[in-house]
């Protein structure tokens, strides 16, 4: 499944299964929450990616921040 959210005023596509137990406004609420919270205390490197995000992969509790090169790509726990 596909949702677009709005992050830095720009259109972020979310991909997860429809099989997760969590509800999907709940998940995308927590999602939301520590991307902001990681824009604003985060380190360099996840700044880096957050700056260059171009989808994000959400896989059980974990939320896979897909950005324009390969190498800032990181791994994000959302629980």
């Amino acid at each position: 499944m596909r949702i677009l959210i709005n992050f830095q005023n720009v259109q972020v596509p979310v991909y997860f299964n429809t099989d997760t137990k969590q509800p999907i406004q709940r998940t995308l609420k927590l999602l939301t929450s520590a991307l902001d919270n990681k824009l604003r205390h985060g380190k360099n490197a996840l700044k880096k990616c957050l700056n260059s995000l171009i989808s994000i992969e959400i896989e059980g509790s974990e939320a896979i921040l897909h950005s324009k090169s390969e190498f800032d790509t990181v791994a994000l726990s959302l629980y």
